[in-house]
């Protein structure tokens, strides 16, 4: 029950004790006793009998006792003795409300005569009670802008304890920047304040905890204390600061995007949004930062974005702004320094600076053709580079004054007839690793020098004409060559003339000096000229010129184009007709005559066959196909013609023959005049046939003469002759008639051996045939203008 109960119920049993001693009894007087709060039990209270003057034997017989409420039981009274003790212990503060006096009424009866008599029990206060506080906390905020002398109201301490027991003073635990300020109230109390004595710094102190002491009167005092927490509030007043005032980083070039630069961390000693930092490109940063780092606005992390370039730029400045997002918002600048670390990405590059592309062949080793320049936007090992050349060219490379130039120079001497171009290809490499290497490609021209006179194929050359040519027609070409060009490599021919002797055929010949046609100006005889020689010469069109000469054999071939000439028989007139006289009595085989016959001709154009065109008895005589003889083939008779004519056909064997023929009249007579006639005519025969062999052995000797001479010669130059020279000229084995060989025969006691050409399929030899069939050994039958190489 509380203290208002307490009071309700006294009122309550004071009324009724008030109307029963109001009936029935009297009412003495009030005795007034005072003792402290908290005393033990049993501890006297006073002696009731004696201050009432009671008789103290009589107390227990007059039923002496407390008749008061449920207070009573904090009482008791001695029946013996009539003192007043504690029953129990007694706390003021619990049954006593307030600052006034904590009075305790008791009312005391006796009987016989029925007595009431009161007595008050004053509970005097006791130190016993701490000053104390509603709450054991006390949460205060200040924003840190607030001034000196701002205050703060704070909770009142309480006592249970009253009077000097009771608070008397505050005060503040140990602090710099508050104190305590109490005020009297209106209620009487005193109120407490927390004064600011300095502004605050959330940045140097986010909150501050105090200890606010209470303290009351008591002797000793007791105290009571509250915890003040005093929470600072943020103002933004602070610039966000970066955690190092340069950032200097090292990256490497080749930093794929999206890699991780580093990141820029500010921080803002404000709270809340205050503090919350944001990172931006300052405005004066350069458009192509923006194009090669990214910039996390939150996180303050750099990345690469774009394609980062050492030879571009080798190091970046970025200037970074880190905001707050106070109102308004505070920022401050950090630097950000990348420097760009050089990888060897890029290739070298060559430079060419052509003097000139041509260089003379016979510019001397070491004449400069071009300089060379190599570059290398790396740096470092990687930026060093080491030049060379392709292999087997006469070129070499020297360095020039500068550093990584070079100029190409000649090696060796030049010779453009055996290289007229060269390719060169120029290889630059680094030192970086891995290396880099790069190429490039020069294109030399070597010019041409008149160093090289014409050349004929051969020193010698052999040419075969077929006599009876077409004046003014050519007759065969001959070129000299020159490994020179243009204006060195122009060639005109020119024929040496000789000394205008009648052996000189020079003036019968020209040439055109460009094609090196060569034309006869007269046609040649074969049975006039069998050979001649001439010298060509050939210069160029260089400065100076030069020239060669070769040396042209000709040989006149021969044609048929000479009729067989009748030498035997010849008549006065100068016909071929004569007349041949026998006896009847011959036997068979008898030689009759013989027709002789010569062509100017050789070999098969002069070899000779004879038959029979006419006869008059076929059964009487034969001619030989091959000798011309004429003999009986059976012996005469009575019956047979006195008189016989015959008529030879003489034929050469060209591809067109030529022929002519020959009478001969054969008379039979008696053996008498046979024998007279014969001895005549035997006389006028030899005279005649001595006539005709004078002429015919200075003609037999010329020819042989000159068919030894060109077997030699010929013999002597086939065996010069290698297997490929000959395959060259020579026509095919089957061509038939054409290779030179020997026929062996006989013709009655006489051996016969025939030098010349291969018969054709179905020809025959006829012993006897001319001997000055003179044919060239080992030569094929050419076309006229075929020239013959000799060396």
């Amino acid at each position: 029950m509380g203290k208002d109960g307490q009071r309700r119920r006294w009122g309550y049993s004071w009324i009724a004790l008030c109307l029963l001693m109001h009936c029935e009894q009297h009412v003495s007087a009030q005795i007034r006793y005072s003792i402290p709060e908290e005393v033990k039990e049993g501890s006297h209270v006073g002696n009731i009998a004696k201050d009432l003057g009671l008789d103290i034997s009589s107390l227990e017989h007059r039923r002496f006792r407390i008749v008061s409420g449920s207070k009573d039981s904090f009482f008791q009274v001695n029946q013996n003795n009539g003192i007043l003790y504690v029953h129990k212990k007694i706390d003021r503060e619990e049954i006593c409300d307030g600052n006034g006096a904590c009075l305790l009424n008791l009312k005391i009866a006796v009987e016989n005569p029925l007595e009431v008599h009161y007595v008050e029990v004053e509970i005097t206060d006791v130190n016993d009670h701490f000053p104390s506080f509603p709450e054991k906390d006390v949460h205060v905020e200040v924003a840190e802008n607030t001034v000196k002398g701002a205050r703060f109201d704070l909770p009142i301490a309480r006592d249970l304890d009253v009077g000097v027991n009771s608070v008397r003073s505050y005060r503040l635990g140990q602090n710099d920047n508050f104190e305590i300020e109490v005020r009297d109230s209106e209620y009487g109390d005193k109120s407490p304040f927390l004064l600011l004595q300095k502004p605050l710094d959330r940045e140097s102190q986010e909150k501050h905890i105090l200890t606010f002491i209470a303290i009351d009167g008591g002797n000793p005092p007791k105290s009571g204390s509250l915890n003040i927490t005093v929470s600072v509030l943020d103002v933004n007043d602070n610039r966000p600061v970066c955690n190092r005032d340069t950032y200097t980083i090292s990256l490497k070039e080749n930093a794929s995007p999206g890699f991780t630069v580093t990141f820029v961390n500010a921080t803002d000693p404000d709270e809340g949004v205050n503090g919350e930092v944001e990172y931006t490109y300052s405005r004066n940063v350069q458009r192509k930062v923006h194009d090669i780092f990214d910039l996390d606005k939150v996180t303050g992390e750099i990345r690469v974005k774009g394609k980062i370039d050492f030879e571009e730029n080798e190091i970046y400045s970025l200037n970074i702004k880190a905001s707050d997002k106070g109102r308004p918002p505070m920022n401050t600048d950090c630097r950000v320094i990348v420097k760009i670390i050089d990888v060897n990405d890029n290739e070298p590059e060559i430079e060419i600076t052509s003097l000139s592309n041509i260089v003379s062949e016979d510019s001397k080793p070491g004449t400069v053709i071009s300089l060379i320049s190599i570059t290398d936007k790396d740096s470092g090992i990687n930026g060093k580079v080491v030049c060379s050349l392709s292999k087997n060219v006469p070129f070499e490379l020297k360095p020039y004054v500068q550093q990584n130039m070079y100029s190409l120079v000649t090696k060796e001497s030049l010779d453009r007839e055996v290289a007229s171009h060269y390719d060169i290809t120029v290889t630059a490499t680094d030192l970086g690793n891995p290396a880099l290497s790069a190429s490039k490609s020069l294109s030399i021209e070597v010019s041409d020098v008149n160093d090289n006179t014409p050349q004929f194929p051969h020193s010698l050359l052999e040419m075969y004409l077929f006599e009876n040519n077409p004046p003014g027609q050519s007759i065969f070409s001959v070129s000299a060559t020159d490994e020179d060009k243009n204006e060195n490599a122009h060639i005109t021919h020119h024929i040496v003339r000789g000394d205008q002797t009648q052996n000189d055929m020079t003036s019968f010949l020209n040439i055109n000096s460009e094609t090196g046609v060569i034309s006869a100006l007269r046609s040649f005889d074969f049975e006039l000229l069998k050979k001649f020689q001439f010298h060509i010469l050939a210069t160029d069109s260089g400065t100076p010129s030069l020239s060669s000469n070769v040396t042209v054999n000709v040989f006149i071939l021969d044609q048929n184009d000479n009729v067989p000439v009748i030498l035997y028989p010849v008549s006065s007139n100068g016909s071929a007709e004569g007349v041949e006289e026998i006896p009847r009595n011959v036997n068979a085989g008898h030689l009759v005559t013989k027709v002789r016959a010569y062509d100017a001709d050789i070999g098969y154009n002069g070899w000779l066959l004879f038959s029979l065109l006419e006869v008059s008895d076929h059964s009487l005589f034969s001619l030989d196909r091959y000798t011309g003889q004429i003999r009986t083939l059976r012996s005469f008779t009575e019956t047979d013609e006195a008189q016989h004519k015959l008529i030879i056909l003489v034929k050469d064997n060209g591809n067109v023959s030529l022929s002519a023929t020959a009478t001969v009249i054969v008379k039979v007579v008696e053996p008498k005049e046979a024998f007279a006639a014969s001895d005549v005519k035997n006389t006028v025969k030899e005279e005649e046939e001595n006539n005709v062999t004078f002429y015919l052995i200075i003609t037999l000797g010329s020819v042989s003469v000159l068919f030894v001479i060109s077997i030699i010669v010929l013999i002597v130059m086939q065996c010069s002759k290698s297997t490929d020279y000959s395959s060259k000229y020579l026509q095919e084995p089957n061509y038939d008639g054409t290779l030179c060989h020997s026929i062996q025969y006989r013709s009655g006691d006489k051996r016969y051996m025939l030098v010349g050409p291969r018969m054709s399929i179905g020809s025959t030899l006829v012993p006897g045939s001319n001997g000055n069939t003179l044919v060239i050994p080992d030569r094929r039958r050419r076309d006229s203008g075929e020239v013959r190489m000799a060396d």
